[in-house]
């Protein structure tokens, strides 16, 4: 799906890879298109929203426009409605991809709270795995509750821990909820797992060995596994 910078839906065609199409090329050349369905190896992401309530220091989104097969990534004036995700969703061709979609583009999934829960739901029926990528700071965002209704379609819900500790936490990815936010983060991954969801730690291996090593243990501890990501310079 693409969008003009004034709003208007332009055009989705449903082919593999129609980034490459001579006509969408020209389009490109002409205007700012801001992508919805990418890719990045074998994975189909899906950008739904560029809020996010952090200024993470290793952010991606300070390095450039767009990621993986999208050039651009940042919405110009509105984040896409259920509507709109839904027809760049049918207008992509699945075949000889990952069938694991993957919640993950400039901003945070749960600042788009209900475009996520329906967009999940109406996945799921097409028989594809969710995978959501988060700050884990959906309660706070949305000020409820939300591990529940996030875990009746997503499958696995992979965490942004990337600190062992409140301190280190908000040194380095300056949340808007202060103190309080490691914590909510840490009681978001445990509520999911209790809910049964496949839930994952992640950090970025640009954070001092020693802490990578704590966010090991504290993973441990809560019986949540951890991966050690590698940083995407570009």
């Amino acid at each position: 799906m693409y969008f003009f910078k004034d709003n208007f839906v332009l055009l989705y065609k449903k082919q593999k890879n129609y980034a490459r199409t001579g006509f969408l090329q020209f389009l490109k050349g002409m205007f700012s298109v801001t992508e919805i369905v990418y890719t990045l190896g074998n994975q189909v992401y899906l950008n739904l929203t560029n809020a996010y309530p952090c200024r993470c220091a290793f952010c991606i989104r300070q390095n450039g426009d767009g990621v993986g097969t999208a050039e651009n990534l940042w919405f110009s004036s509105h984040a896409p409605s259920f509507e709109e995700v839904k027809a760049a969703v049918d207008a992509w061709d699945f075949s000889g991809y990952d069938k694991e979609v993957v919640f993950c583009g400039y901003g945070e999934p749960t600042c788009a709270y209900d475009t996520l829960l329906r967009t999940a739901e109406y996945l799921k029926k097409k028989g594809l795995r969710l995978r959501l990528n988060t700050n884990g700071l959906s309660d706070l965002i949305n000020g409820k509750p939300t591990a529940e209704a996030i875990c009746k379609n997503i499958d696995t819900i992979s965490v942004s821990l990337n600190a062992p500790t409140a301190e280190k936490y908000e040194k380095l990815c300056h949340p808007a909820f202060g103190e309080k936010a490691f914590d909510a983060m840490l009681a978001f991954a445990r509520q999911c797992k209790e809910l049964g969801a496949n839930v994952k730690f992640t950090v970025v291996d640009v954070i001092p060995p020693e802490d990578i090593e704590a966010c090991k243990a504290l993973a441990k501890s809560m019986d949540i596994p951890l991966r050690v990501r590698a940083y995407i310079a570009e």
